[in-house]
């Protein structure tokens, strides 16, 4: 078996004009084959940052077929050193205890995109020992 990367494809983000979010994110492995995660969530600020990692997160748990599972723990923006960085902390699970992951996204615009992109920095180092190609 040999290694194989899951890459980020698409995004995207939608507000609803009755105050809510929704975020789809599309990872893919190999030669198209793709992992897509959905979630809905509230229209704040926060709202928004959290549907996006929720999203990003079931994308993972789909391209690693169940082998780990992710729960956001938390997601903030943070306005530091002249910049905005979003800063995700999730749990994995992958039937012995879990292990706490933290990732972060240097991003002035879009923020909800950066929290989808703070997730895949927290998983990076793990999913290389989850997925491999048959």
């Amino acid at each position: 078996m040999r290694r194989e990367r899951v890459k980020f494809a698409a995004f995207d983000f939608t507000r609803g004009s009755d105050g809510s979010c929704r975020a789809r994110v599309v990872l893919v492995r190999g030669a198209g084959q793709d992992f897509v995660g959905e979630a809905e969530g509230s229209g704040s600020p926060t709202g928004e940052l959290r549907c996006a990692a929720v999203a990003t997160a079931a994308a993972l748990e789909n391209a690693v077929e169940g082998a780990l599972r992710f729960e956001l723990l938390g997601v903030k923006a943070v306005r530091a050193f002249d910049a905005t960085v979003v800063i995700v902390s999730l749990s994995c699970h992958n039937g012995g205890p879990a292990v706490r992951l933290v990732g972060s996204c240097l991003r002035e615009t879009d923020l909800p995109r950066g929290a989808s992109l703070a997730v895949l920095n927290a998983t990076n180092r793990v999913l290389g020992n989850a997925i491999f190609v048959r």
